[in-house]
């Protein structure tokens, strides 16, 4: 059995591959149970938590299990705040092939399933993105987006700006010849961007849905909490809206609960899920006037095929 650290999952992935990987693999039937977060401190809505998300398709088992520990940076700069392992194994004979890291993974995968989003849903020539977020996952957004679409011009907004000119060097250093700046005006670069990417930590909207355009697509990774939200109930309801996974989004993402417990949306109206558009079930983007908005919340089966090509690439080369 291998173990596969952080450093070999970035040498062996890049975002053709994986969201490639990913399109095929969520066209296909594959086992994927509502996963399991448990909260360490029940007297909390947002405590220390441990959570498990198995899955499996034709070739592989696997099963993820990570703790998030918010507080964990401000005990120790030493400490992050989130920790993952991913086990995998045949699943012709059951026999276990690798430990991987997950962190380094929900890094990729998260992205990708956001660009593969962007694929179905953002318009052909979109060429102007705004990230909203300065984290570790922020640099990764930018490039999986610009891997799907004709990205010429990349701003990166956050309340730290020193965080939002680490982010901007990071993007430059792996895409030179884009035009990557730090965003000094939200409300304009809302109003003018094409695809709206956003990954923070924040449980207030980031912006004003009124300031979207038409054919604008947006996109939501950040919030995993049902009584928080990074985007307003205007963009939900303006928007043609789609989730990675309707039976996770619809336990946990304030973006689609909060108005539905408002009494102005229903579940129902949420036009589809990725397996859908990967298999061709539903159709994505229907005209450029469209503001599409895809909300993620993660799933096991993007752990699944980030290890899956982690350890066939290090096995290879073994």
């Amino acid at each position: 059995m291998l173990v596969i650290d952080a450093e070999q999952v970035h040498q062996t992935l890049n975002f053709p591959k994986l969201i490639s990987a990913l399109k095929e693999t969520f066209s296909k039937p594959a086992g994927m149970p509502q996963r399991q977060v448990f909260s360490l401190d029940e007297s909390s809505p947002h405590s220390d938590a441990f959570a498990v998300l198995p899955s499996w398709n034709e070739q592989t088992i696997a099963v993820k299990a990570f703790t998030y520990f918010p507080n964990n940076p401000s005990k120790s700069p030493d400490l992050e705040s989130l920790y993952s392992k991913i086990m995998i194994f045949d699943r012709k004979t059951g026999i276990p092939q690798a430990l991987v890291d997950g962190t380094s993974v929900t890094y990729w995968r998260t992205a990708a399933i956001s660009a593969l989003g962007s694929d179905f849903l953002a318009r052909e020539g979109a060429s102007k993105l705004l990230v909203c977020g300065t984290g570790r996952l922020a640099s990764f957004m930018a490039l999986a987006h610009a891997s799907v679409r004709p990205i010429t011009e990349i701003k990166i907004w956050g309340r730290n700006l020193e965080s939002a000119h680490r982010i901007v060097d990071i993007v430059k250093t792996s895409r030179p010849e884009l035009d990557v700046k730090v965003c000094d005006n939200l409300e304009s670069a809302v109003r003018n961007a094409d695809i709206i990417s956003c990954a923070t930590g924040s449980p207030t909207p980031l912006f004003d849905g009124d300031w979207v355009q038409e054919g604008t697509h947006t996109d939501f990774v950040g919030n995993h909490n049902h009584d928080r939200r990074e985007c307003d109930t205007k963009l939900i309801l303006k928007s043609e809206v789609y989730v990675d996974s309707k039976i996770n989004v619809f336990a946990e993402a304030g973006e689609i609960l909060l108005p539905v417990t408002e009494g102005v949306y229903n579940t129902n109206e949420v036009k589809g899920e990725l397996a859908q558009l990967c298999g061709n079930r539903l159709k994505g983007r229907a005209d450029d006037k469209q503001i599409t908005l895809f909300k993620t919340v993660g799933t096991a089966l993007a752990d699944l095929v980030g290890a899956q090509i982690a350890f066939a690439e290090t096995d290879q080369s073994k």
